[in-house]
């Protein structure tokens, strides 16, 4: 018995004095040449020589259970066509319901193949078995350079070593690129629009445009639901139809801006300048604006036939010498809005807040219900 410390050289020199032998080579109870002091374990029992070649221990008569105690059988894989040494302790004990764990166990209780060399043969990819061995042998998540953690992933959950998989799930994510949320460029999305088939729907969901110039544009039809629009200049663009719905489009410039149709449920346009915008569409299909926030907007000179603005907030906007005729109004929050000049005929402001609106000049009379709310 003898203490195992320092390097494959040191432990040559000890058994060469414990055994009065020139030891030169170091085998397992298997005949596998022991190259690394690391692969040694505790209770391992192993064999020295001058040089010739290593004898089969259970030709002596004596079982090779006798030798190595069950649990520090020593087992060569073939994985792949590469070879793996390790022990039954380490395939069984730290994760002891895996596959390798069932595989190994109970000597042959699977029925393993072995190839001429006496190897166990997995048929899986040796690069990703290597650092689930590791993993087996000291608990630590080591990968190489190079080493895909994906196919590593891979093969923890094929052999079911559960607690691997949790370390390379974080692993993996934190090995992620950090998301580019930098905003899109006018030459981007041009790049992006001339590259779409003109029949495709073109969706730009979420994406963030903060700040592009998007000036003169045919946009539409385009989905730009929950986009990032704020501080765009959007002038003269054509938006026909297109879906602006929860959109940030607070301090962008939207002046004349082609808007036949388009869907502005609950988009967020405070401080925006629509000055001289188009609403209406000839077919009779109305702009949607029900719910935005339209705080502070300067829509001077706009035309809205049949606008749905219910309950949306326009606060302190200026709607002046604007086409509002037969407009959605109800419930809406007027309140220090500059309606002077506009055309309200036929337009619903009930349950409207208009408290300090102004109203004079109107094209035509306004006759609102008694639930108007002000003055």
């Amino acid at each position: 018995v003898v203490a195992v410390y320092g390097t494959l050289s040191d432990l040559l020199s000890v058994a060469s004095n414990k055994l009065g032998i020139k030891a030169t080579s170091v085998y397992n109870g298997k005949g596998g040449l022991i190259d690394d002091i690391a692969l040694i374990r505790d209770d391992d029992v192993l064999f020295v020589c001058e040089g010739e070649p290593f004898i089969d221990p259970q030709t002596d008569g004596r079982p090779h259970e006798e030798l190595t105690g069950s649990h520090t059988d020593w087992l060569t894989l073939n994985v792949g066509g590469r070879y793996f040494t390790t022990t039954r302790s380490t395939l069984v004990n730290k994760e002891p319901d895996s596959m390798l764990a069932h595989m190994f166990k109970d000597k042959d209780a699977w029925g393993n193949k072995q190839d001429h060399r006496g190897a166990f043969l997995i048929d899986r990819s040796p690069e990703y078995f290597e650092p689930i061995l590791n993993y087996l042998r000291h608990g630590q998540l080591i990968v190489n350079d190079g080493i895909n953690l994906l196919g590593v992933l891979e093969e923890a959950r094929f052999f079911g070593i559960d607690s691997l998989i949790e370390h390379l799930e974080i692993a993996i994510k934190n090995s992620q690129p950090a998301e580019d949320h930098s905003p899109i460029s006018r030459k981007e999305f041009v790049r992006f629009l001339l590259a779409t088939p003109t029949k495709s729907e073109l969706r730009c969901q979420g994406l963030n445009f903060s700040g592009a110039d998007l000036s003169r544009l045919d946009l539409r039809y385009i989905n730009f639901k929950m986009a990032n629009l704020s501080r765009c200049n959007l002038a003269h663009a054509n938006l026909c139809c297109a879906n602006l719905e929860r959109a940030d489009l607070s301090g962008s410039v939207l002046d004349s801006a082609n808007l036949q149709g388009v869907k502005m449920l609950c988009s967020n346009a405070e401080g925006a300048s629509l000055k001289g915008c188009n609403f209406e569409d000839p077919s009779g299909l109305k702009a949607n604006l029900e719910g935005a926030n339209l705080k502070g907007v300067d829509m001077e000179g706009s035309q809205m036939t049949g606008i749905n603005l219910r309950v949306a907030t326009l606060k302190n906007a200026k709607l002046k010498n604007c086409n509002l005729r037969g407009a959605t109004l109800a419930g809406t929050d007027l309140e220090n809005c500059d309606l002077s000049g506009c055309d309200l005929q036929e337009a619903n402001l009930r349950g409207s807040n208009v408290k300090g609106a102004i109203f004079e000049e109107m094209l035509t009379p306004l006759h609102m219900s008694q639930s108007v709310r002000g003055r």
